[in-house]
């Protein structure tokens, strides 16, 4: 199989890693990629959401399979372009992916499915935001209607920040506030069947201690032992199987990745949001636990024949991902400052340093391009095990400004 990946990120980077290992594909590529992915695979230029571009890049590389990262050319409609030329696409069209491109639109889908959730208001004038965060209470939840990379909410007990963060969204969805810790769960699904991958738990906020602004995600590991045994069960049942239902019933099936944000409240398990594709970081931890073939169940997805396809088959032990962020970063993060230590943080046992914001500068030297530079990911025979090879990698690793967490994965149990 020859495989197309699209992205730029670590999760991409993870993405190729993945598929490099799976028997299945002869030839990867991807574009536009960074630093990390040109030393993997052969990298193209393109823009990523201009879905003809990319469909052009997908036919003249005589692609089997197009693997979108991003959720911003999903919701471009890159998928429907690449489809349109016959070729097999993971990732959901754009009028499915507006499950992520829309929270409100996600809430309204969720409503007719009975899926639980937060309550939430829409909101587009002042008044309709002061009488929502009023309704609500304080810790206020406000969420930007459209994609925001995963920074466009703000969970604040400062009403006027609040206030000034609807402002700037324009159209917001206001909602209460779910208690209780966080789990993130992938499942790959043809618009029909869903099959989930291992739960994950990924670390929103820039500094140790859960403090700071939200961030893209600044680390995050799998599997949960904390985590109820049915809950994956539970969660398809009630959760996954009847959004598809409800997206299908609608003429619309999501096919691709359905990530599924959940808080396990005090009054049971609660969806905090939809993504249309693998979320970053988490991503990064998960696909380092997968033995099965990747390749060929993402085809399976794209192609409806998920029912035909085996079933995941993961390692066990643990994965845990650092992600090493530049300096400034979530607000106004410097680009261009060299990284060094990488040949000796890729050495460390049981690791893989995946690039994010990383390119080459004129000297062939690779220098951070973004706000999150590098997800350094370990895996072990459990969970303290994967932490130390994964903290220990980024010791050596030498980036003017940088930061990153300290406590990924600390209480786990």
């Amino acid at each position: 199989m020859k495989v197309l990946v699209i992205g730029s990120g670590a999760r991409e980077h993870a993405l190729v890693r993945c598929l490099l290992r799976d028997p299945e594909v002869s030839e990867l590529h991807a574009a536009p990629g960074n630093a990390g992915i040109a030393a993997d695979v052969p990298v193209h230029s393109v823009v990523a959401d201009q879905p003809e571009a990319v469909a052009d890049l997908a036919a003249r590389l005589g692609a089997d399979l197009v693997v979108v990262g991003p959720e911003g050319p999903l919701v471009a409609g890159v998928t429907d372009a690449v489809k349109a030329r016959g070729i097999a696409c993971f990732g959901p069209t754009a009028r499915a992916a507006k499950l992520e491109g829309s929270k409100a639109f996600a809430k309204e889908i969720m409503a007719a499915a009975g899926v639980p959730t937060a309550m939430a208001v829409v909101c587009e004038t002042r008044a309709e935001v002061e009488a929502a965060l009023d309704r609500f209470g304080a810790p206020y939840v406000v969420k930007d209607d459209g994609l925001a990379a995963g920074k466009g909410v703000v969970v604040t007990d400062d009403r006027d920040a609040a206030v000034a963060h609807a402002e700037a969204c324009g159209r917001v969805v206001i909602e209460e506030y779910l208690d209780g810790p966080e789990v993130s769960l992938f499942c790959v699904t043809d618009g029909r069947v869903a099959v989930p991958l291992t739960p994950a738990q990924d670390f929103k906020r820039a500094y140790d201690g859960d403090d700071g602004p939200n961030t893209g995600g600044m680390g995050a590991y799998t599997p949960l032992p904390w985590a109820p045994e049915d809950l994956v069960a539970d969660v398809m049942e009630r959760v996954v199987q009847p959004t598809i239902d409800e997206m299908l019933r609608r003429g619309t099936p999501f096919a691709g990745l359905l990530y599924v944000g959940l808080a396990l409240t005090s009054r049971g398990t609660r969806v905090v949001e939809f993504n249309a594709r693998f979320g970053d970081p988490e991503t990064q931890a998960v696909l380092m636990r997968l033995r099965s073939g990747l390749a060929g169940l993402l085809r399976a997805a794209a192609t409806g024949t998920l029912a035909q396809h085996p079933e995941p088959v993961w390692q066990d032990g643990a994965a845990v991902t650092v992600v090493v962020a530049a300096h400034g970063y979530p607000a106004a993060p410097r680009t261009g400052d060299r990284i060094e230590g990488l040949a000796e943080a890729a050495a460390v046992k049981g690791v893989e340093v995946l690039h994010a914001g990383t390119r080459l500068d004129a000297d062939g030297v690779v220098v951070s391009s973004g706000g999150r530079v590098l997800s350094v990911t370990g895996v072990g025979e459990d969970i303290d095990e994967a932490r130390a090879r994964a903290y220990e990698a980024v010791g050596h690793i030498a980036l003017d400004g940088s930061h990153h967490r300290t406590d990924i994965a600390l209480r786990h149990g």
